[in-house]
């Protein structure tokens, strides 16, 4: 018969609050800022690329150009928020549950922010050579830019909305 001391168990760890509940945290963290960045840096660069290829012809107009990459910066930055959040919350004892509410506010915002962004960079692509073309396209540019920027604004909104309970 085995000793007891092999199938030693933690005295800290129970049922609700086991060891690995903090590994679901984490990974909420991580998800958090790895697809928001993602999204964003894909942003930044898909409209980089609409810069770069009108200010060929109209360079005046970079500077004016520019607001697609902030908001793809943007979306970074909720994922940032939630990710500390989501760090600042481990305690010595965590429950299950409490992971698996963190992990999903992390995706929520990580995922959305990754659709935003992607959508902050076909349109700021799109949008930036156009309204190089005709400037009466800027209005609603910049309309479409903050449709898809909302985006990940629901993604944070959902996420501190789980992050809560």
């Amino acid at each position: 018969m085995p000793s007891l001391k092999a199938h030693r168990i933690d005295p800290e760890a129970t049922l609700d609050q086991p060891k690995y509940a903090f590994f679901f945290c984490i990974m909420g963290a991580v998800s958090a800022i790895a697809f928001s960045t993602l999204g964003a840096a894909y942003g930044t660069a898909k409209s980089a690329i609409g810069i770069s290829s009108m200010a060929v012809k109209h360079p005046e107009l970079i500077m004016k150009s520019i607001i697609p990459v902030v908001m793809a910066g943007i979306i970074a930055i909720y994922g940032l928020v939630v990710s500390v959040l989501l760090t600042g919350s481990l305690i010595k004892m965590y429950p299950t549950y409490k992971g698996f509410l963190n992990l999903g506010a992390g995706l929520a915002v990580g995922l959305s922010g990754m659709a935003a962004g992607f959508a902050i960079g076909v349109v700021g692509d799109a949008g930036v050579r156009a309204a190089a073309q005709q400037p009466k396209l800027f209005v609603g540019l910049i309309l479409i830019l903050i449709f898809a920027e909302v985006l990940g604004l629901y993604g944070l909104i959902v996420a501190i909305y789980l992050f809560t309970k």
